[in-house]
């Protein structure tokens, strides 16, 4: 699949790492670096601009090493950009370390992952079928 994309940025475009790679990183696109302190959240630019073809988004999710090394991770994880968003691809970064957190220029803040995804029709019922499971939920299933 080709997506059209403007980079603004100085840096390479997101690019997958292995063949069995899902995700491509995003890089912060800054002029002077961003600190983050604990429990603090801010937008981090990419430079990067996107026209996804309709029924396809952008996913922007965590990296694993900053979250579980540093506690920064994406406050709305997974992000969804649109196909009909033409604006620049920004990342709710927020820092849930104890330590603040500085982002530098091209640091790898995120990732990109592009799915597809359904429309659906809402058909309007009384009754839903019913499941072993039933109204089961958050937890309910155990945790071993």
């Amino acid at each position: 699949m080709q997506i059209k994309i403007i980079n603004k940025s100085n840096h390479d475009l997101p690019h997958y790492e292995t063949m069995a790679s899902a995700g491509m990183d995003l890089r912060a696109n800054l002029t002077e670096s961003i600190t983050l302190h604990p429990m603090e959240r801010k937008i981090v630019p990419t430079g990067l601009f996107l026209e996804l073809p309709v029924g396809i988004e952008a996913q922007v999710r965590p990296r694993s090493g900053l979250a579980a090394k540093k506690g920064i991770t994406v406050l709305n994880a997974p992000g969804t950009v649109d196909a009909d968003y033409r604006g620049e691809v920004g990342v709710i970064l927020i820092n849930l370390s104890h330590e603040n957190f500085t982002v530098e220029n091209g640091e790898r803040i995120a990732q990109l992952v592009i799915a597809k995804h359904e429309r659906v029709e809402w058909q309007e019922v009384e009754v839903l079928s019913e499941t072993d499971r039933g109204e089961g939920g958050f937890g309910s299933t155990g945790v071993k």
